[in-house]
């Protein structure tokens, strides 16, 4: 396997990433949410490229996005080979730092980024109830 392929302890945290196998009734391994492509130098692990599965451009963009802005990060971009296709190609190259590590990062990042939005949006929609004379329930249901 190549060297970016991450080390099963390693990406323990990535949320719905974190290398989860989904068996079938038989314990046959049917699919990987995330898939490590097999690169030409099997040594260097500052470029890799990931597939994302059962995901689309919600989570590509926003997570290239936030790979980019990463100082360690030279190149980061990616693809929905086919709109069919529910998965997305992550391709990540650094300036020599490991690949998996700034997927992790980004994927972290990420995550707090959304956190903040959503107990954001939770705060507002309860300042919005309280000024209002309202229920909280009523005013995400006003909001929506």
């Amino acid at each position: 396997r190549p060297s970016c392929f991450p080390k099963k302890n390693t990406l323990g945290f990535l949320f719905s990433y974190s290398l989860q196998v989904m068996a079938d009734k038989d314990g046959v391994t049917k699919d990987r949410r995330l898939e490590v492509m097999p690169t030409a130098d099997d040594g260097d692990d500052t470029y890799c490229t990931f597939v994302l599965h059962q995901e689309d451009h919600t989570l590509g963009n926003s997570l290239s996005h936030v790979i980019r802005k990463d100082p360690d990060t030279a190149f980061c971009g990616y693809n929905v080979p086919h709109p069919s296709e529910h998965k997305i190609v992550l391709r990540i190259q650094t300036n020599g730092t490991s690949s998996t590590a700034i997927l992790e990062r980004g994927l972290t990042r990420l995550n707090t980024l959304c956190q903040h939005v959503l107990n954001t949006f939770e705060v507002s929609v309860a300042q919005f109830a309280e000024h209002n004379d309202v229920s909280s329930d009523e005013a995400k249901m006003e909001t929506s």
